[in-house]
């Protein structure tokens, strides 16, 4: 009969191995896209249209992330520490997006704005339809709900004896959440932050339901990628594609070197936190 230990020591072999092949399988496939596309890099940004679609994919990616969270914190706030009616119903539709492809929930938001409303919005010098606004409204369709789930984690993950401390020495409900619940939730209210701004500049279903893809007016990166292709200018999509990449490795890099220096300002300082 083996002993535990050997039953553990090669579930870590297994586990490793596992963890190899993934880590391998990736950074294949990512290094493919670098190989050949670094090369067309210095071309690519001496097309305007490539420096345009940069510059679009990074203004709809941050104000969209922005919309998120000032949507995502009040929302994740509500159905986590308020006594809101039907709380269960609200989660469940809430986060129903996050089960559906991009192009279907792109195509909701094309009828909503092709719809009385949109004819509002519309004559109103909102315009949503085929423009830059209806992209920033896909971004945040599809990345609210994921937004809120990331930071409704984070709140119910905070001690709620720190919550009750704070009321009991006289503090609001407002300042409560301010002093308490939010910098006990900083780092995910951060990371997902990141993330879905990097999701964002990653998007491309649901933003070409709603806006399409027009050469110089609604063209991001990705969509940059797939006109390429379709034209059968290869480098110039590989070019693209590495610039996405470039763009995602060093918002990850950031978000890596923020949470060690929280990590260690949290060891340094334990009763700061």
């Amino acid at each position: 009969m083996k002993s535990p230990q050997k039953h553990v020591y090669l579930f870590d072999i297994l586990a490793n191995l596992t963890a190899v092949l993934v880590m391998l399988f990736i950074l294949v496939a990512l290094s493919s896209i670098v190989v050949k596309g670094f090369p067309y890099i210095g071309e690519a940004f001496l097309s305007e249209e490539v420096r345009f679609a940069v510059k679009l994919s990074l203004y709809t990616s941050s104000v969209s992330t922005l919309v998120c969270l000032l949507l995502a914190i009040p929302t994740a706030y509500a159905v986590t520490k308020t006594s809101l009616p039907f709380k269960r119903f609200f989660e469940i539709i809430i986060e129903l997006p996050l089960s559906l492809p991009h192009i279907v929930l792109g195509l909701c938001l094309l009828l909503i704005f092709s719809s009385d409303f949109g004819t509002f919005l519309k004559a109103h010098d909102f315009k949503v339809i085929f423009e830059v606004n209806g992209i920033i409204s896909a971004h945040i369709f599809i990345n609210l709900p994921f937004v809120i789930r990331i930071i409704k984690t984070a709140f119910m993950g905070v001690d709620s004896r720190l919550e009750f401390a704070a009321r009991t020495l006289g503090a609001s409900k407002f300042k409560m959440f301010w002093r308490v619940t939010l910098p006990l939730s900083k780092n995910a209210v951060i990371g997902a932050m990141i993330l879905a701004w990097s999701r964002a500049l990653g998007e491309f279903g649901g933003a070409l339901m709603v806006a399409g893809i027009t050469r110089m007016k609604t063209e991001t990166l990705t969509a940059n990628v797939y006109l390429n292709m379709a034209t059968g200018d290869v480098g110039q999509a590989l070019a693209s594609a590495t610039i996405l990449l470039i763009i995602s490795l060093i918002s990850l890099l950031l978000f890596n070197a923020f949470n060690k220096q929280t990590g260690e300002s949290r060891v340094k300082n334990p009763m700061l936190y």
